[in-house]
């Protein structure tokens, strides 16, 4: 079966992505793309390099021409996907690439968002460790409708912490993570900080002093995989590259854990995950070996003078991180192999 899909949004990077991976799955076909400022422009013209898409236009986003499809993508705004998923028939399948679906505490939305509380979907990482280490989360989005996707430095985050929190070998509190990111993880639309002139051979702390959005979401993630409350500390660095996310997170380990215990956690948490790797004993991923693909890369060590695991986590923010996470939900969702349009191999550099 060929399922017709739409994506509002589609003029931006992760609209760009969706398009890109999209055209790599065999039972999807874009059928309609929409923007705002760029209605009536061809993908051409935003996103040359989707030759497959070249012709296809730009149309407003509105109800009409999101109505019909099998599935809708929402690559919107935060705080303005809510609003368009109101219209869709709850019989299509929508993933919101956005923040507005993925917290699951008012409170919390209330604090980091200050917008209208749409409530809570099914949330898209299908690795995540749940119920205290019993279960995974792919098994709450079979035959799903309704798809948060998952934010980018929050997936980085939650893939390296997760499974050391679920075995208790790492403890819950004076969790640490800094994060160095691509320029794509801050959207297209222009900002001073993103100029050229000021990002080339630079470097810039933003969201310091656990005010970034994520944040929420990573500890609500990372209180399924221990059972209670964890406590982190969050710093990305936005850094002079176009895409990925190198995550250092460090935590303290466990009173009387060893550092084969700790790799023998993270081994067996992920022995049977198709996109997430940990790395041999002195190995640690970089960006590069994660470009275009739907893969985390995990290196791993026992810091023993400070008594605290070191976990290096690498992702593409744009495939793993967004359009990547989404695909591979959807294909979960529709009962379709979950590896299906998806690859493990990125591009050579």
């Amino acid at each position: 079966m060929v399922y017709s899909v739409a994506i509002a949004g589609a003029s931006g990077y992760v609209g760009g992505e969706l398009l890109r991976m999209i055209s790599q799955h065999p039972q999807l076909q874009v059928k309609t793309v929409t923007a705002n400022s760029n209605a009536g422009q061809p993908v051409s013209a935003l996103h040359p390099h989707l030759l497959q898409f070249a012709d296809l236009v730009f149309q407003d986003t509105n109800a009409h021409n999101l109505s019909g499809h099998d599935i809708v993508f929402l690559a919107m705004p935060h705080t303005k996907s809510a609003e368009v998923a109101a219209w869709i028939s709850a019989d299509t399948l929508v993933l919101d690439c956005g923040a507005d679906f993925r917290l699951e505490s008012k409170a919390d939305w209330d604090h980091f968002y200050g917008s209208s509380f749409a409530g809570t979907w099914t949330y898209g990482m299908p690795e995540l460790i749940i119920e205290a280490g019993a279960s995974r989360q792919r098994s709450q989005l079979s035959g799903a409708k309704r798809i948060a996707v998952p934010g980018c430095n929050a997936t980085a985050i939650t893939l390296a912490l997760a499974p050391g929190l679920a075995a208790g070998v790492i403890q819950p509190r004076d969790i640490v993570s800094v994060l160095a990111v691509g320029t794509s993880g801050a959207g297209r639309t222009p900002k001073p900080e993103l100029l050229a002139s000021e990002l080339m051979n630079s470097a810039w702390a933003y969201g310091v002093g656990g005010i970034h959005r994520h944040t929420p979401e990573i500890e609500q993630n990372l209180r399924k995989a221990f059972g209670a409350d964890v406590q982190l500390n969050f710093t990305p660095i936005l850094v002079p590259m176009t895409r990925g996310i190198l995550a250092v997170n460090t935590a303290k380990i466990t009173d009387g854990v060893t550092a084969d215990e700790v790799r023998a956690a993270f081994e067996q948490a992920y022995a049977n995950e198709p996109f997430v790797h940990v790395l041999p004993v002195g190995q640690y991923p970089a960006t590069s070996s994660t470009l275009g693909a739907n893969t985390c890369l995990i290196g791993l060590t026992v810091d023993e003078h400070a008594g605290r695991v070191v976990i290096v986590s690498a992702l593409d923010n744009m495939v793993k991180g967004t359009a990547g996470a989404a695909l591979q939900s959807l294909n979960l969702a529709l009962g379709l192999p979950e590896q299906t349009g998806l690859t493990v191999n990125g591009v050579a550099p």
